[in-house]
């Protein structure tokens, strides 16, 4: 069985990675499919998120990243698709996602739309929360892969330079001091 998991990923979060990994464990073979949404203006180009993607995924055998434009429907047709795969993360999510499989399930009563529930750890997480928060400089490094939270940090170093002040490192740790605590003696404050 072959599913397609569609979106523009712009970037792939941990939580998108989550859904990649857990759908490749249930379906014989993943095709992650980046749309060029023309009604979005992107941070990153098509290619450069099917790399992000890629380099993030190595390890899946039976994955395969494309990209396409048009309907998803088209798209899961033309690959031979028996699913498409979503990742439900809030109840909002879920309004948004129905109204979509059942319109795509009007256009091609073959495909199934099969929905993960996204693990809690990634509840909150969107893209376009991650660049929200590293527009204004804001530590990325937990939300993304490593590598993709550089690509991020270089994009909006070059126009927001606020955000050049924060670097894929963890933050350094302060030092530790050799005296203890001094202690109140008692009854004093």
């Amino acid at each position: 069985m072959l599913a397609i998991y569609p979106g523009s990923f712009d970037p792939v979060t941990l939580g998108h990675l989550d859904i990649i990994e857990r759908g490749c464990k249930l379906f014989d073979q993943v095709i992650v499919a980046v749309l060029r949404n023309p009604n979005k203006t992107p941070l990153f180009t098509v290619p450069d998120r099917i790399e992000q993607i890629r380099r993030s995924t190595q390890h899946l055998s039976n994955l395969e990243v494309d990209s396409f434009d048009g309907l998803t429907i088209d798209y899961a047709r033309m690959r031979r698709a028996s699913a498409l795969l979503r990742g439900l993360r809030v109840l909002s999510d879920f309004e948004m996602e129905l109204q979509m499989a059942h319109t795509n399930k009007t256009l091609s009563a073959q495909i199934e739309t099969v929905f993960l529930a996204t693990s809690n750890e990634y509840s909150f997480l969107s893209s376009s929360l991650v660049k929200e928060i590293a527009r204004f400089g804001g530590a990325i490094d937990h939300l993304v892969p490593n590598h993709v939270a550089v690509d991020i940090y270089q994009c909006f170093a070059k126009t927001h330079p606020a955000s050049a002040q924060t670097t894929a490192l963890a933050p350094t740790p302060l030092p530790l001091t050799t005296e203890p605590p001094r202690e109140k003696p008692l009854g004093r404050e």
